[in-house]
């Protein structure tokens, strides 16, 4: 029997190898970048003024060079009566301008952007989109964009503050009417009782070698023509403050050196009748100055009075002319009995509350100093004194 045969084991052929395999490289990731401090300090910065933009109370927005509304925030939609941001941006301001105030803002325009300031402020009129208008004050500062020079404009309502500007406009102008009215209506009368005073003199005067007139006439007449005297004098105050409202002065090249001698000379009897020296002491060259001689007249005038009432006999009174780091300085000075200096920070008040007789009793009307003082600032100048009890006082003037 044969044997059986085995099968046949496989050759063990080794299996062909396995490539690798070939993998494509990776694609770039996107690198997570961290904000720089500069730009986080940017966004902050961004998101602050976004906050104070847009919840500020007062109408804030931005303008372009041809005052086009580029944002604004709720504020000045409420102001103008739109419903929203997008009924205003993308207009012109000119569109929500009063017709007879739209120069306004060309002159905001042309200040800005032609003459360059770096802020402008002016007062406008404004119409809402029901046609009600209102007062604005608008403020804007030019500040640099990506797409040039932009305007950053602040607006506030302004209504109720003009609209009580004008009621005491009407008041203050009512008062100075009756007042003027007034002061002219009482110049007759006082006129009048100044004429009886000197006819009654007259017939004092005219009994000489008769029986003298009882003591007490003459001293009552006396009273009656020095009341008249300071009633007159407080009348030609007030029409004199209120021509300084009302009306302004033309200056005009002036010699002060020859004006001077030609104002002191008017008072120059006075100041003998009390023993005043009255003295000048100009500089040694001409000085030419720019002023109104007859309103100027009355700054020295009330300052000389001044002097002489409170100066003693055998005093002195000086006018003088000085420069001062580059502006004219003009000095009154007196020897006199001087100003306590509780009194230094009323003198210039109209009505002073505490103005003082004269040495000799002379009244005063209160308006004296006021009056020089106003005088003093329409020549574009400023007034000022020194002084101290007992030691005399020196006013000074100083003009550019």
């Amino acid at each position: 029997m044969p044997k059986a045969s085995t099968p046949a084991q496989p050759s063990a052929t080794p299996a062909p190898e396995k490539k690798a395999a070939r993998q494509k490289p990776d694609a770039p990731k996107p690198k997570r970048t961290t904000p720089s401090p500069a730009d986080e300090r940017y966004q902050q910065s961004q998101e602050r003024f976004r906050t104070v933009f847009e919840n500020a109370p007062l109408g804030q927005k931005i303008i372009t060079p041809d005052l086009v509304i580029r944002q604004a925030n709720p504020a000045v939609v409420q102001m103008l009566g739109c419903a929203s941001v997008k009924d205003l941006v993308g207009r012109k301001i000119m569109e929500f301008s009063h017709p007879d105030h739209r120069a306004d803002w060309q002159d905001l325009q042309r200040r800005l952007w032609e003459h360059k300031l770096p802020a402008f402020t002016l007062e406008t009129c404004m119409i809402r989109q029901d046609g009600s208008s209102f007062w604005c004050q608008v403020h804007s500062v030019l500040f640099p964009d990506e797409d040039g020079e932009l305007g950053y404009t602040i607006l506030e309502d302004i209504s109720d503050r003009k609209n009580l500007e004008e009621k005491l406009k009407r008041v203050y102008d009512a008062q100075e009417t009756i007042l003027q009215l007034a002061t002219h209506d009482l110049k007759g009368p006082i006129a009048h009782i100044e004429l009886l005073t000197d006819l009654l003199q007259r017939e004092v005067d005219s009994r000489a070698g008769q029986a003298p007139p009882p003591p007490e006439m003459v001293h009552y007449l006396g009273l009656i023509r020095s009341s008249c005297a300071h009633a007159h004098a407080l009348l030609e105050d007030v029409l004199y403050v209120g021509d300084l409202d009302e009306n302004g002065l033309q200056k005009r090249p002036t010699d002060l050196s020859a004006y001077l001698t030609t104002q002191l000379d008017l008072h120059r009897l006075a100041a003998q009748e009390k023993g005043i020296a009255l003295a000048l002491d100009l500089p040694p060259e001409p000085v030419q100055v720019s002023l109104h001689p007859e309103k100027f007249g009355r700054v020295l005038d009330n300052l000389l009075h001044n002097a002489l009432k409170f100066t003693p006999t055998g005093g002195t009174v000086t006018v003088g002319v000085n420069e001062h780091e580059g502006k004219l300085r003009l000095t009154v000075q007196d020897t006199g009995i001087g100003i306590p200096g509780k009194l230094h920070n009323n003198l210039f008040d109209k009505f002073n509350p505490t103005r003082r007789a004269g040495l000799n009793g002379e009244v005063t009307t209160g308006l004296g100093l006021f009056i020089a003082k106003q005088i003093v600032e329409l020549h574009g100048g400023a007034i000022w004194l020194e002084s101290r009890e007992k030691e005399g006082t020196t006013f000074f003037i100083e003009l550019t």
